[in-house]
């Protein structure tokens, strides 16, 4: 188990935005754990959009660098819906992108994060085909359980929540931290980092970061750490 715990939080954020930097030096400062899931095909892209969540992207240059403390992960390689690719595009779009994200940061790619949202984030076919036909070992989609039992399939890895639902972020730490439990619990949070601009959120982020950081009975970990190295 997680050094003789049964309690473990792990974030992961999507598509390598700029803000992810200003996050990171937060979850450094509380000594939090997290898997970033890149768009190799968009470093250093800008958005000239003007909007009051830029999403802009990082460079390939930077990447090794910024994330090391962290995990790096897929999000394919041009961020389509993989639902509605042929088999050759899937295989693509996962396998380019994790040979260029290895390149950068110099270990194996493991994780995935299904781009896009809706219903056509992900399905049984895709999940059975990354499962056959790639070393993707988890991947992540968008649908909150808002609980904290193992998953059933790490390639439909359901987290318990989203970022933008700050206030029952709140509730369920506390029912977290309150936990005794005879069994393993993950707490899995993600989103984009982004959002804490459009949502004028990140003194809230950094609240959450202080209320589940440092107990003694939770492991904090990246997304390989909680689901791989230490459960499976």
């Amino acid at each position: 188990m997680w050094n003789n715990k049964l309690k473990a939080v792990t974030f992961s954020f999507d598509d390598g935005v700029t803000q992810d930097i200003r996050l990171i030096e937060m979850l450094d400062k509380y000594g939090l754990k997290a898997t970033f899931n890149l768009n190799s095909a968009f470093f250093g892209s800008v958005d000239t959009s003007g909007r009051k969540d830029p999403r802009n992207k990082v460079r390939a240059e930077e990447v090794a660098k910024i994330y090391e403390n962290h995990e790096i992960a897929s999000h394919t390689l041009t961020h389509p819906y993989l639902t509605t690719l042929s088999d050759e595009d899937i295989l693509y779009q996962i396998s380019q992108d994790q040979n260029n994200l290895s390149e950068l940061c110099g270990y194996d790619i493991v994780g995935l994060a299904y781009p896009g949202g809706g219903e056509k984030n992900n399905n049984a076919y895709v999940a059975d085909f990354i499962r056959k036909n790639t070393s993707i070992k988890y991947a992540r989609t968008i649908t909150s359980t808002y609980g904290f039992g193992l998953p059933q399939d790490l390639l439909r890895l359901d987290p318990t929540i989203q970022i933008y639902e700050m206030d029952k972020m709140f509730e369920l730490a506390e029912r977290f931290i309150d936990l005794k439990p005879e069994t393993p619990q993950i707490y899995y949070i993600w989103g984009h980092s982004y959002e804490f601009d459009l949502n004028d959120s990140w003194d809230n982020m950094e609240k959450f970061c202080e209320v589940i950081s440092g107990h003694d009975d939770i492991f904090y970990g990246t997304n390989r750490e909680v689901l791989l190295d230490s459960l499976f």
